[in-house]
């Protein structure tokens, strides 16, 4: 059984981790897109978004609603996998260190 000192020890590890993750979030990069990757939005794993890609062809048409459909797809689509991508570099990070069931880290 481990005592005070090592379980003291370990939390402060945890917390370096964790400390790590947080910053390397806004350091992956996603991408979302919607209409077969005529919109596209890059966001970070902490949901920065960071470009805009909207193709020409889009603009001619002058379908303002379908445009704006697509961006909010193409958002959300970014927003999903940069949901997966801090969630795994979070898991990645708390690995080896006991977390209760169903307990879910403050950000």
């Amino acid at each position: 059984m481990p005592n005070i000192d090592e379980i003291m020890k370990m939390a402060q590890d945890a917390q370096n981790k964790l400390m790590e993750a947080q910053q390397k979030l806004d350091t992956i990069e996603v991408e979302g897109a919607a209409g077969g990757g005529m919109v596209k939005i890059r966001a970070t794993a902490k949901g920065r978004v960071t470009g805009v890609s909207i193709d020409d062809s889009l603009f001619a048409g002058g379908d303002k609603q379908m445009l704006e459909d697509l961006i909010a797809a193409a958002f959300n689509d970014a927003k999903g996998k940069a949901d997966t991508a801090g969630s795994e570099a979070m898991r990645d990070a708390t690995a080896g260190f006991p977390m209760p069931p169903g307990f879910q880290m403050p950000f």
